[in-house]
């Protein structure tokens, strides 16, 4: 029997996915350009870049350009695109361009600058992490380490928390310090 020219290459579930990832990452960022846009709206009209989440757009548009050449790279897949994007590879090749274009043009060389300096601005914010004060030490701790390490805090405590006991009284002839107000000054 011969294979029939209308059969598709077998293509594993793992590769088949980028295809569905991709035609769902489209409209999944068509759905959040429409939802972005009206919350701009309620906002007070302001710009689409001037919302505070706008990068997240960056993040799907880079996530569509990955999958989008990930699905170029593999010809095996050309034959499942033609039945699953209107267009077919040329269309996919085209809205390709666009996605990558628009993502260029938006994560400008300054924009990844400012992105390092933030970062470098609440790393200094932060200071550095000490891990002696860090709430979830411990966590993995076996019943006795997680004990040892509780008695060695109360025991830390107790040697900073000094008691002064004071042994002589100050005045010793258990006498009026300060004159009563009778006595006045001679």
């Amino acid at each position: 029997m011969e294979p029939n020219a209308n059969t598709t290459p077998a293509v594993s579930k793992e590769t088949l996915w980028y295809l569905d990832n991709y035609i769902v990452l489209r409209d999944y960022y068509d759905r959040t350009i429409s939802r972005i846009a009206a919350r701009c709206v309620r906002m007070g009209n302001i710009a689409m870049e001037e919302y505070p989440f706008y990068r997240y757009i960056l993040d799907v548009l880079e996530e569509i350009s990955e999958t989008g050449e990930f699905i170029l790279e593999h010809k095996e897949l050309y034959p499942y695109v033609e039945k699953k994007i209107a267009g077919g590879v040329e269309a996919l090749k085209k809205n390709l361009q666009e996605y990558q274009l628009e993502l260029k043009n938006n994560s400008s060389p300054e924009m990844i600058k400012e992105d390092a300096g933030e970062l470098d601005k609440m790393k200094q914010a932060l200071g550095e992490f000490d891990k002696s004060d860090d709430p979830t030490a411990g966590a993995g701790m076996n019943m006795d380490q997680l004990m040892e390490k509780l008695m060695k805090q109360d025991q830390e405590e107790k040697t900073l928390k000094k008691v002064i006991k004071i042994k002589k009284p100050v005045n010793p002839e258990n006498t009026q310090a300060v004159p009563p107000k009778t006595e006045g000054s001679n």
